[in-house]
């Protein structure tokens, strides 16, 4: 009976441990393509006609299938997510928008886009949370921005960003890399097509978890949301002609996660949609059930 007893201890102890793992969550993000209909400074919100929502299937092998489909609702509105957008965006503009929480309400980032054809629309201007966008930037170019967290100033699992480190790519290369600060701009044109690229850091957030004083497990909390400007001045050859650029992947295909810093986001339409459970909130419960599962038929047998 005792060592059955203390095989039930050991057994609830790693079942403890187990669920002290830490685990994220990641609020629903909803991400839409339409022409806007409205932009009202007098009450900060824009509105999308004839929504189509942007989702992914996700077969056993092979890439993931990408596709817009026709929303049930006419319009959406939401809040911008910076003044800028009351200048950026005028009614009739192609534009991208990803809100989150639902469809509508709160816009958390706000895409131009440019071109005449479904297969050739490229973004020109992103208001907002860049990762959130995932259309390609026009010009075979891409942004990828690491925000910094201030660990004096975070809740839960996020802090406020007190820089990010942003990288401007050009054809899948790094041609320039530059830390902003909030209110900081960078901008490239190094390139012979009279085409550039403009970033301003407006202000974001930033993952609490490389904080040393974060307590370790904490559970729950919104993603980081951070405010970019992007302005991208098409190349010529992309103005005369409106057909694709270099860019000929896939957008989820150009960049994997994997080639990514931690924290990373990524203007070039690299994006797996959001989910209200990461693939990393899974492992621990499968960990938990197999260890707790162990335990008891380790008791079954002392007996």
């Amino acid at each position: 009976m005792k060592k059955t007893s203390q095989v039930l201890i050991i057994a609830i102890t790693l079942f403890l441990c187990c669920i002290a793992v830490p685990v994220s969550a990641v609020v629903l993000e909803v991400t839409v393509k339409g022409p806007v209909g409205t932009v009202m400074p007098s009450t900060n919100t824009l509105t999308i006609n004839n929504p189509q929502q942007y989702g992914c299937n996700y077969p056993a092998s092979g890439n993931p299938v990408c596709s817009w489909t026709p929303m049930n609702a006419t319009t959406l509105t939401g809040t911008i997510p910076d003044l800028a957008a009351l200048t950026v965006f005028k009614p009739g503009d192609l534009t991208v928008a990803t809100s989150i929480g639902g469809a509508g309400e709160t816009w958390i980032a706000l895409a131009k886009l440019y071109g005449s054809r479904a297969n050739e629309e490229y973004v020109t201007d992103i208001v907002g949370n860049i990762d959130s966008i995932p259309t390609p930037l026009i010009g075979d170019y891409a942004i990828i921005a690491v925000t910094v967290p201030d660990c004096t100033n975070c809740t839960g699992t996020t802090c406020t960003a007190k820089s990010t480190d942003v990288k401007i790519m050009s054809s899948g290369m790094m041609v320039m890399e530059k830390t902003l600060a909030p209110g900081e701009t960078l901008t490239y044109n190094g390139r012979n097509d009279a085409s550039s690229v403009t970033v301003t850091f407006v202000k974001g957030q930033a993952l609490s978890a490389s904080c040393p004083q974060v307590q370790q497990g904490m559970v729950g909390g919104i993603q980081p949301v951070s405010d970019y400007l992007v302005t991208v001045v098409p190349p010529i050859s992309s103005v005369q002609t409106n057909i694709r650029t270099a860019t000929t992947t896939r957008p989820e295909e150009a960049l994997t996660a994997a080639a990514l810093p931690t924290g990373a986001t990524v203007a070039s339409g690299t994006m797996v949609p959001a989910t209200t459970t990461q693939k990393s909130d899974i492992i621990p419960i499968v960990v938990i059930g197999a260890v707790f599962v162990g335990g008891l038929i380790l008791v079954r047998r002392r007996e």
